[in-house]
């Protein structure tokens, strides 16, 4: 890490998790201020970094202490906004008798210090599938909600207001974590009650599962941000938890070497300086951090390429996406394997119209630009984390 990734992440171990800081730094130049918020804001954790920034008084600048104030005000005004709406949305389910689980950010910015310093980009939430059709109708006919698209695990919707509404009525969101995803079949029974008419929520071993399997997707996907593990040190350090429970989970679902290396990252970044880097949380640190929120193209080529088994199978793998990949973007091919050609050449479409030529470009050309060094270096990240096989050794040991 440079000394602006690690000045970020001690002025968010303070704010966030209570972490002294000694020395206290001096004061930041102009430069070393542009360069601060240019990374947090790729991370959405500039309100934190403000935050501490003024704590600190690292900076007399009138301009910069305004900027400061409004990174702060503006991620309490969209926490206040997907309040409402949350509970907007709550008062709305429990009247038609829709049970419910709050996920996510509406659950884990209880162990932030203040709940608006847990930033999220969209309200979460689990209903049975049974409920789908009757809960979208109410949303939009009652609350005016437009919804916008429809995936094989949940409903995309707006509000007015512009907040985005998730409403997921399965957690298998993809393919990407195999193993991972048979955990989540099931998950309504780890759900409990709470003392809100027919909301419920997960037990904690299975909030923890959801989290990390979730940061495994993303991760595989071309990365997760930094934020992730800073929620992941709060599960481990604020919450209370039975370990071997998690734990259990995580083996069935085959994320425990994830989570365990996941885990020392990010005490490695935010906890008490007892943990020491090692050649993989090196990775995984820089693999993070040469992106943002959602991760680059370009760590999301390395790794599929890895799992395809080289350039050519990677490149052929993105002409024809694979059926247990493209069912999740046309649910109803999952009942009608038979249209899978035709379902192939829709997706050529909508990649050719509607916006998709210049990622698709993209990616074909990290493609050939991956080098054999960065190619074996992913894949040992890979196997280290047991996040997946290549699909050529799958095919050799069914």
């Amino acid at each position: 890490m440079g000394p602006i990734e690690q000045l970020m992440m001690r002025l968010i171990a303070f704010v966030v998790c209570g972490k002294p800081i000694s020395p206290v730094p001096a004061q930041l130049t102009d430069d070393q201020l542009t360069d601060l918020f240019r990374l947090a804001k790729a991370h959405d954790l500039a309100h934190l970094t403000a935050q501490a920034v003024l704590d600190l008084s690292l900076t007399e600048n009138a301009v910069w202490i305004g900027k400061c104030q409004q990174q702060i005000f503006s991620a309490v005004h969209r926490y206040e906004k997907i309040r409402y709406e949350l509970q907007r949305i709550e008062a709305l389910l429990a009247d038609a008798q829709i049970s419910y689980i709050p996920l996510k950010g509406a659950v884990i910015r209880a162990a932030y210090p203040a709940p608006w310093m847990r930033t999220s980009c969209d309200i979460d939430i689990l209903i049975h599938d049974t409920d789908l059709a009757k809960a979208t109708a109410l949303l939009q006919n009652t609350l005016a909600y437009e919804k916008k698209t429809q995936g094989s695990h949940d409903v995309g919707l707006f509000s007015k207001s512009g907040v985005h509404l998730e409403l997921h009525y399965s957690l298998l969101e993809s393919n990407i974590v195999e193993k991972a995803e048979q955990v989540l079949t099931d998950v309504w029974d780890f759900a409990l009650l709470t003392d809100t008419p027919y909301q419920m929520a997960f037990r904690e071993e299975m909030f923890n599962y959801y989290h990390i399997a979730h940061m495994a997707k993303h991760f595989q996907n071309g990365g997760c941000g930094v934020r992730p593990f800073l929620d992941l040190w709060l599960l481990e350090h604020r919450i209370p938890h039975d370990e071997e429970k998690r734990n259990a989970l995580l083996r069935a679902g085959g994320l425990i070497r994830f989570a365990d290396a996941a885990k020392k990252l990010a005490d490695l970044w935010f906890g008490a300086d007892v943990e020491k880097p090692t050649e993989l949380t090196q990775w995984m640190q820089d693999y993070i951090l040469s992106g943002g929120v959602y991760g680059t193209v370009e760590n999301s080529v390395m790794v599929w390429q890895v799992k395809k088994g080289g350039k050519l199978r990677y490149a052929l793998s993105r002409i024809w996406l694979p059926y247990e990949s493209l069912k999740f973007y046309y649910p109803s091919l999952g009942k009608h394997k038979w249209l899978l050609p035709f379902y192939e050449v829709r997706r050529w479409f909508r990649l050719l119209f509607c916006g998709g030529v210049k990622r698709s470009v993209r990616e074909l050309q990290a493609n050939q630009n991956v080098t054999e060094a960065r190619s074996a270096q992913t894949k040992r990240m890979l196997t280290e984390l047991a996040l997946s096989e290549c699909e050529e050794t799958k095919s050799k040991n069914p």
